[in-house]
């Protein structure tokens, strides 16, 4: 019986102290699995940075192709303009004599236009200056005539004088009358002292219909006070009919609304106009142009 007991407590004794090395192993087991978990986290986050790291090499290196190929787009493009440029260097470094002479022509001719222009300016600024004397000759000569009545100015160039039909004719009527001949007369003598300026003498009317034995209509009164003025200054006043023209504008170009009476008793004018003989105008600028 003792035997039996001393059996079994010694049986027992073994198997706790086989349990507590199963329990040591099992503890080393498990620390080790703990170790190479970690181990094997530890390895991943490593490779993940090692992946994160390659990718931004990655992406740098593309930004550096993409860098490189711009420069070498660069160098290419340099190269084409620097071989353009050369050719056109060549291209002017053997211009022909044949081309020179014609640029040498080309700067002769722009400094003969220069020229024209600069004496045509000169001419101008002479014609300005005459008109200014001009103006102020008859402007002087008229003083005591009613500013209603005669009326001076440059316009387009050139001088005018503007009469009113109250003071040269009757209503309808074309014969000059006596007062308005010393007025014209004055004008005369302006005109005479500028023997190098001819005259055109124009006739305007209203609208209001004319028709008599010897009038058609208002072309034909136009035309006809005109002439009369003209004959006035030639048989008069001794102006040369060679430098004056009559004509007649009828109520076409009226100097304001032919729509009420204060309108059309200003439309109905005689206008004396004072022009540069043309041909002796440019005849100085082709003198002046060879020069």
């Amino acid at each position: 019986m003792f035997a039996l007991v001393a059996v079994t407590i010694l049986s027992s004794c073994a198997s706790k102290k086989k349990f507590v090395q199963l329990q040591t192993q099992y503890a080393e087991l498990q620390a080790s699995r703990d170790k190479a978990v970690a181990d094997l986290n530890d390895c991943d986050k490593r490779i993940a940075t090692l992946q994160a790291n390659l990718k931004s090499r990655e992406n740098d290196l593309q930004g550096r192709v993409k860098q490189v190929e711009d420069l070498q787009a660069q160098l290419d493009y340099l190269k084409k303009t620097n071989t353009n440029l050369l050719d056109r260097m060549s291209e002017l470094s053997i211009i022909s004599k044949t081309g020179a002479e014609s640029i040498r022509k080309s700067l002769e001719t722009l400094n003969d236009q220069s020229k024209y222009i600069s004496n045509l300016n000169s001419a101008v600024q002479r014609k300005d200056s005459l008109n200014l004397a001009l103006v102020m000759n008859l402007k002087r000569s008229l003083s005591d005539v009613n500013d209603e009545d005669v009326q001076v100015e440059v316009k387009k160039g050139v001088v005018y004088v503007s009469l009113s039909d109250r003071m040269l004719f009757r209503s309808g009527s074309y014969e000059v009358l006596n007062p308005a001949e010393a007025v014209l007369g004055k004008i005369a003598k302006v005109v005479n002292d500028h023997k190098e300026l001819d005259i055109l003498v124009e006739g305007h009317t209203d609208v209001v219909p004319i028709s008599t034995n010897f009038l058609k209509d208002n072309w034909d009164l136009s035309v006809m006070r005109a002439t009369s003025v003209v004959r006035l200054l030639q048989t008069k006043f001794g102006v040369s009919p060679d430098r004056m023209t009559a004509g007649g504008r009828s109520e076409f170009i009226p100097k304001e609304t032919n729509a009420t009476p204060a309108g059309r008793k200003i439309n109905r004018r005689t206008e004396i106009i004072i022009l540069p003989k043309l041909d002796q105008f440019f005849n100085l600028l082709a003198k002046q142009a060879g020069n």
